[in-house]
C-alpha cells in the first residue's frame, strides 16, 4: 500500500476559513464507500493512545463471522490494517449464552475489513498521512474539502421501548437478584427508537460530535448500517506486549459553573455507591486480563480517576497487563469480551439476567469498534452514547444503560439513563 503525505499546514487556510471541520469532510467522504470507519479522539489527552484521528475507507478484503480463530487467520493472510467491530452478541459464541430479542440490523457478531485507504494523524503531530494506491488521493480529498458544506440535521422523536414504571419494576427485580446472591452487579439497558426514518448518518454524526466531542468517538458504516458513536470509554489498547483497559463506572452531571463542577467532581469521587460499582468492575477486568497476562503483571494504574466530559463527569480506572508470549491479540479479545463495564459480575450470570430482563437486543451497543495495525497493536472503544441506523429498515436506535448494585435507587438510575442520552436527545426535533 503506497503512502502519500499531506501536511495539515498546507491546507490550514482552507480548514480555518470555509471548511473548518476536517473530520466532518472525512466522514462525508464515506458516502463514496460501502465500508468505512472513522475513529476520532477529538484531541483529548491520552497517555495510552497513538492516533488523534484514524480512518479506514473502502474494503479490499472483508470478513464477517462469529469465530475469533477465523479473524486470526484473516489477519495472518496479510498483516496490514484491519478496521471493524465486535458486536455484543459475539458473547453467544464465546460463552454458552443466547439472545432472545429480534435484530433490526445486519452488523453481525463481528466484521473486519482491510481498507483501500487509510488516513492517519498521530497524536501531537500536525501532519496527516494517507495510505493508498491512488496517486490522486490527496487532490481528491482537498477537492472534497472545497466542496463540503455541513448540513444541519435533527433527529425524529425517539420512543421508549419500555415505560418508566416498567423500567423501575425491572430495577427492583434485579436488586432482588442481587440480594438473593445470584449477581453482585449488572449493567441494565433500555432502548429508545424510531421507525420509518430517513436520516443522513454523516450529518447526524457531525452534529453529535459537535454537541458531545468524546475521546473514543467513531463513525462506522457497513453498507446500509451505520453507527454514530460519542463514547468516552476505552475497552482496551495494545502497544507491543502492554495492554491497558479503562472501565467506566460512576456518573454525575456537569455543573453550571467552575465551582459547581468541582463540587460535583468531589461528590462523585467520594460516593460509596459509585466506588463500589467501579471497584467490582476493576476486579472483573483484572481477572479477565490475567487469563492472557504474564505472571504478576496485572496492575491497577489508576483507581477512581474523575474525568470531565461535555455532559457528565465519569469515574474511570485503568488496569494494565503484559501479554504473555503464549497468547496474541485474538486470545486477548476472546478472553475479555464483552467488557466488564457493560455486563456486571459475575459476568456470565449478569449477561444471562440482562437478556431475561431487557426488552431489546443490544446489537452493537455494549460492543466495540476499533482497529488492528500492521504491527499487531490495537485500540478498541466501548460502544455507548451511540445511535445505530439501518437505511434498509429505516430504523433508528439509541440504547442507554447503567450499573445496578444493591445500593441502586430505581428513580435515580432512570434519571442517569436520561442524563447519558442528553446530547443525543437534544439533536431531536424541538
Amino acid at each position: 500500500m503506497k503512502t502519500y503525505l499531506c501536511e495539515v499546514r498546507q491546507i490550514a487556510q482552507i480548514l480555518r476559513s470555509e471548511y473548518p471541520h476536517f473530520t466532518d469532510v472525512l466522514v462525508n467522504w464515506t458516502k463514496d464507500f460501502q465500508h468505512a470507519s472513522v475513529l476520532n479522539s477529538n484531541a483529548y489527552e491520552d497517555t495510552y493512545g497513538v492516533y488523534s484521528l484514524l480512518a479506514g475507507l473502502g474494503s479490499k478484503r472483508i470478513l464477517k463471522s462469529n469465530d475469533i480463530s477465523e479473524l486470526r487467520s484473516f489477519y495472518n493472510q496479510e498483516q496490514t490494517w484491519l478496521f471493524g467491530h465486535l458486536g455484543y452478541d459475539l458473547k453467544n459464541k464465546l460463552e454458552r449464552l443466547t439472545s432472545q430479542h429480534p435484530s433490526n440490523f445486519e452488523f453481525g457478531d463481528f466484521c473486519f475489513f482491510e481498507p483501500e485507504i487509510v488516513v492517519v494523524q498521530k497524536r501531537g503531530q500536525d501532519e496527516v498521512t494517507f495510505f493508498g494506491e491512488n496517486e490522486d488521493l490527496i487532490a481528491l480529498f482537498i477537492e472534497k474539502l472545497k466542496q463540503f458544506k455541513l448540513t444541519k440535521t435533527t433527529l425524529p422523536k425517539l420512543e421508549a421501548r419500555m415505560q418508566r414504571e416498567e423500567y423501575l419494576t425491572a430495577i427492583q427485580s434485579l436488586k432482588n437478584e442481587i440480594q438473593w446472591g445470584n449477581i453482585y452487579e449488572i449493567n441494565y439497558c433500555q432502548e429508545f427508537y424510531a421507525n420509518q426514518v430517513e436520516l443522513d448518518a454523516t450529518s447526524t454524526y457531525s452534529m453529535l460530535n459537535q454537541k458531545s466531542a468524546m475521546p473514543f468517538s467513531a463513525f462506522y458504516k457497513l453498507q446500509n448500517d451505520f453507527l454514530m458513536c460519542a463514547s468516552p470509554e476505552r475497552f482496551f489498547t495494545k502497544r507491543g506486549d502492554k495492554v491497558y483497559s479503562q472501565p467506566i463506572k460512576g456518573t454525575i452531571k456537569r455543573g453550571y459553573s467552575i465551582q459547581e463542577d468541582e463540587a460535583l467532581k468531589n461528590e462523585l469521587r467520594s460516593d460509596l455507591k459509585e466506588q463500589s460499582e467501579n471497584v467490582m468492575i476493576v476486579d472483573l477486568v483484572r481477572n479477565d486480563l490475567s487469563r492472557t497476562a504474564s505472571r504478576g503483571s496485572v496492575k491497577v494504574d489508576e483507581l477512581f480517576g474523575v474525568y470531565q466530559f461535555p455532559q457528565v463527569h465519569q469515574l474511570i480506572s485503568t488496569v494494565s497487563s503484559t501479554l504473555s508470549k503464549n497468547f496474541d491479540i485474538f486470545d486477548l479479545i476472546a478472553t475479555t469480551f464483552p467488557m466488564g463495564s457493560m455486563t456486571g459480575a459475575p459476568k456470565i450470570s449478569a449477561m444471562q439476567l440482562a437478556d431475561q430482563y431487557e426488552k431489546s437486543r443490544r446489537e452493537l451497543y455494549s460492543g466495540s469498534v476499533g482497529y488492528i495495525s500492521p504491527e499487531g497493536d490495537a485500540d478498541f472503544n466501548v460502544i455507548i452514547r451511540s445511535l445505530m441506523y439501518s437505511a434498509t429498515n429505516k430504523y433508528l436506535s439509541l440504547t442507554v444503560g447503567g450499573a445496578i448494585t444493591d445500593l441502586a435507587e430505581p428513580e435515580k438510575e432512570y434519571e442517569e439513563c436520561l442524563l447519558k442520552a442528553k446530547a443525543i436527545f437534544e439533536l431531536g426535533e424541538k
